[in-house]
């Protein structure tokens, strides 16, 4: 039988380290494998078009995924990560509590002491978290096509979009709309539009504040609260309809 190559690969794994670390070799070039799946997904997913067809659809029909990041920071540009992902579906007015997401992504930096004290994140449980390829995969896997609803949206597409080049090379193509905007537009004698605020003012129970999926889910009835008012008070039937009052707010 002819000896196996004496180069690197598997059999020179087998060969030096043992079976654990040919198997650890193959478990990496499999990993590689499932990263460049992975990357390819979402880079399919960003290419596709938005359709136009959908600033059609009534509100009341209207597919949306409401989230929330929780990070170590404010400013992915200085180094600040996504540490949690958390995303509930919504079908016009009716949230699907049982259609929910939610995962902690492994962070390559120091988490700060403020930061476990409001999420109850801590290093530990980072370091044992799926990757950030991981968790955006199966985040947009969940996303689809749908529309992405959050609060204050600015900070959580820029880290989204900060994940998907670093990871991905590419943007992000969805549409996102703002429970904040919506806010604004609605009620605009406020001050404050802080979120505890707005929750406060349309009686949501408060709950699991900083943990990104009870968020989305927070953020969700909130979602709908406007939908109902959108519904009974303005002339507001279509998406489309919602982005031109929003864009002239």
């Amino acid at each position: 039988m002819k000896e196996p190559n004496k180069g690197g690969g598997f059999w020179n794994n087998l060969r030096q380290g043992g079976m654990p670390s040919a198997i650890a070799s193959i478990r990496g070039g499999e990993s590689a494998q499932q990263t460049a799946q992975q990357m390819a997904f979402i880079r399919s997913l960003m290419r596709e078009k938005r359709r136009p067809e959908v600033l059609h659809t009534p509100l009341s029909e209207l597919e949306t995924v409401i989230f929330d990041l929780e990070t170590t920071g404010f400013s992915h540009q200085h180094g600040d990560e996504i540490l949690s992902f958390g995303a509930i579906k919504v079908v016009g007015e009716e949230i699907k509590e049982d259609e929910c997401f939610y995962t902690l992504v492994k962070c390559q930096s120091a988490i700060p002491e403020n930061i476990t004290r409001l999420t109850g994140i801590t290093e530990e449980m980072s370091a044992s978290a799926p990757s950030l390829i991981d968790g955006l995969h199966n985040f947009m896997t969940f996303v689809g096509q749908r529309v992405l609803v959050a609060h204050g949206s600015a900070h959580d597409k820029s880290f989204l979009n900060a994940a998907l080049w670093k990871t991905s090379k590419v943007q992000l193509t969805h549409r996102v709309l703002d429970t904040m905007m919506l806010a604004r537009w609605l009620e605009p004698h406020r001050s404050n539009y802080t979120l505890d605020e707005l929750l406060a003012v349309h009686e949501i129970p408060i709950q699991g504040r900083h943990h990104a999926l009870e968020d989305a889910k927070m953020t969700a009835r909130l979602w709908v609260d406007y939908l109902r008012e959108i519904a009974s008070k303005r002339q507001v039937d279509t998406l489309g309809d919602l982005y031109a009052y929003l864009s002239r707010a």
